[in-house]
């Protein structure tokens, strides 16, 4: 195990990675969680993936989380004749609904439901905000638009309408079988993307029926404006800024950024700062030193994890990329500084017995120097509550729940170990954790650490004890 870096690092699997060899390599390297883009690939292909990571998991007796991200509603123009057409200032385009090959005066946009929405005056955004549309005339199944900015345009491009809730379902017919699929295989998140409103949020979380964890892409301007609401139905969020930065200007991201890792740690759960992280490692064995500065700047923010996409699916250089990401954040977690930020930002207790216990445990860590905080849960709650406050040593999970302690393995310093020995008194449970401790190299003996429980023991929502052990 990666003990001594507290920020989880996800990788995303892709043609590059995918084999065994590849896989283990990139767990040595520092990656906890694996991500599965459902934007690309094929159910076989995933489950494949999928079974190697598990088989990875029984070899290594440690749990690995692994994440589905459904692609959601992509919107994309269609074709053009040549495949690409040259663009100018100035330049009119008409988008319509008619699927013939598209040229400089026209092309394809199969949405009517967009059509429907964007009035003169609104804006188009194609291919990542390459090209800059501005819309100047609407009639029956069609928009006449002004290029503002540009030089090209090729087939299928993916297309912006920011400032507009789109009236679009979040989960597609292919997301609703890639969901399903992915449950079958067995994922431990499911990460769904352009959440627009909580009723998006609400749909999945049914369909759902708590097979896994659901955490919501942060995209669109309308999630963020109903953050909290949408939390209520959430597991975690994932802050996508690629979509996002788009659709928003670039120097609102880092604000909104801060504001997101900020509000989803005080409601405790877990966020993912994600996209464009080390990009130029895609082709380069090492990153521009502004880059390097984007990750340290994610986990000074205090998120729980941050991510890799192309750099570890289809990239030059994945085990560079992820050690790279690892000596960042080690570096940055060593930083008085970080330690400073996180006490700035520390939320305050809920008013439940549980969180006392668990925001005491922080504390009394802190008085008698304990070199680590153990938790038993059984639902992870309790694990969740104690990563909210960001403490300085390790928080070792002892839980009877496979699926817990995978879905865990996304959560800041939260190292889960799965047990299923039944423990019935408070005695034993300071031993049989000072004994996994111990053998997991998270304590020496003599040292002290600070555990949590429940009596009665092996009941969820039960976290009614502090105690100070020594291994």
């Amino acid at each position: 195990m990666k003990k001594k870096r507290q920020t989880k690092i996800i990788a995303t699997i892709g043609p590059v990675s995918a084999t065994s060899e590849m896989i283990e390599a990139l767990l040595d390297a520092g990656v906890d969680v694996f991500r599965m883009n459902f934007s690309h690939g094929t159910h076989d292909g995933h489950k494949q993936v999928l079974d190697r990571i598990r088989a990875l998991e029984q070899k290594r007796g440690q749990p690995i989380g692994i994440i589905a991200d459904l692609q959601g509603p992509k919107l994309r123009i269609g074709t053009f004749e040549g495949g690409k057409i040259a663009v100018t200032k100035g330049q009119s385009i008409r988008f319509d609904l008619d699927p013939a090959p598209g040229n400089a005066e026209r092309v394809c946009l199969p949405h009517p439901e967009v059509l429907d929405v964007i009035e003169p005056g609104g804006k188009i955004l194609l291919d990542d905000g390459k090209v800059r549309i501005r819309i100047t005339e609407k009639g029956p199944g069609y928009l006449i638009g002004e290029i503002r900015t540009g030089a090209a345009l090729s087939d299928k491009k993916g297309f912006n309408v920011p400032g507009i809730v789109l009236p679009i379902p979040a989960l597609t017919k292919k997301d609703r079988v890639d969901l399903e699929a992915a449950l079958g295989m067995g994922v431990d998140w499911i990460a769904q993307s352009f959440v627009q409103q909580p009723e998006d949020v609400k749909e999945a979380r049914e369909l759902i029926a708590g097979r896994a964890a659901l955490m919501i892409k942060l995209e669109k301007p309308s999630a963020l404006a109903r953050l909290e609401e949408l939390l209520e139905f959430a597991d975690g969020v994932m802050i996508a800024r690629g979509d996002l930065g788009v659709e928003i200007p670039p120097e609102d991201v880092p604000p909104a950024q801060k504001r997101i890792v900020k509000t989803v740690r005080e409601a405790g759960k877990p966020v993912v700062v994600a996209t464009q992280m080390l990009e130029s490692m895609i082709a380069n064995a090492r990153p521009t030193r502004a880059e390097a500065s984007d990750v340290a700047t994610a986990v000074y923010d205090g998120a729980d994890a941050i991510m890799l996409s192309a750099e570890t699916a289809t990239g030059e250089y994945p085990l560079q990329a992820v050690e790279m990401m690892d000596r960042i954040a080690r570096k940055v977690e060593s930083d008085e500084n970080y330690q400073n930020m996180m006490e700035a930002e520390r939320p305050d207790a809920l008013s439940t017995s549980a969180d006392a216990i668990t925001t005491a445990a922080y504390y009394v860590a802190q008085d008698v120097e304990a070199v680590l905080i153990v938790n038993y849960t059984m639902s992870g709650s309790t694990s969740l509550r104690t990563a909210r406050q960001r403490p300085e040593v390790p928080i070792l999970c002892l839980t009877p729940n496979l699926g817990v302690a995978r879905r865990l393995k996304l959560s800041y310093g939260v190292f889960p170990v799965h047990e299923g020995e039944n423990i019935d008194d408070f005695t034993g449970p300071a031993r049989h954790a000072a004994d996994i401790a111990l053998r997991h190299g998270f304590i020496q003996k003599g040292q002290r650490f600070v555990m949590t429980a429940g009596v009665p023991f092996g009941q969820p929502g039960t976290t009614n004890i502090l105690r100070i052990a020594e291994a």
